[in-house]
């Protein structure tokens, strides 16, 4: 549930998706804000300016937070953001240790609104070579 604090720093969130379009790149922005709500990074898409479909705000806030934040820090903080992270950069975030999202359009929402890729699923095939690939992963985790 979403305060009225909330509000406030999630429309600077969308302040920056406008900044976004404006230079020419997909309308996403956002900021990753500490405990007090003070605004510790801000950032908005550049996937087309920087050549890199990986510049989605969320993914750079985070990779900035798992970079210059403690755990602790990381852990306290809030990440505004103009609509629902991909799974992409959810996983990121996950990685990161931000404790939570606060976004304006949900990705449901987000498809009603845009047209698709139309780029087709990429098949996956697999597991395979489990009895190769387990020993390797398995002495990362112990």
């Amino acid at each position: 549930m979403t305060a009225p604090e909330d509000h406030t720093l999630l429309r600077r969130a969308v302040a920056l998706a406008a900044e976004a379009r404006a230079g020419g790149n997909p309308p996403f922005g956002s900021l990753l804000a500490g405990p007090d709500g003070t605004v510790l990074a801000e950032e908005r898409n550049t996937t087309l300016t920087d050549r890199d479909i990986t510049a989605h705000p969320e993914l750079k806030l985070a990779r900035w937070a798992a970079r210059e934040l403690d755990a602790a820090t990381a852990a306290g903080t809030t990440l505004y953001t103009s609509c629902q992270p991909c799974g992409m950069c959810e996983a990121v975030i996950q990685q990161a240790g931000l404790r939570r999202v606060v976004f304006a359009l949900s990705n449901e929402q987000l498809l009603e609104i845009r047209p698709g890729s139309g780029r087709p699923p990429v098949p996956q095939d697999g597991p395979a070579l489990l009895d190769e690939v387990r020993p390797v992963v398995e002495a990362w985790y112990r």
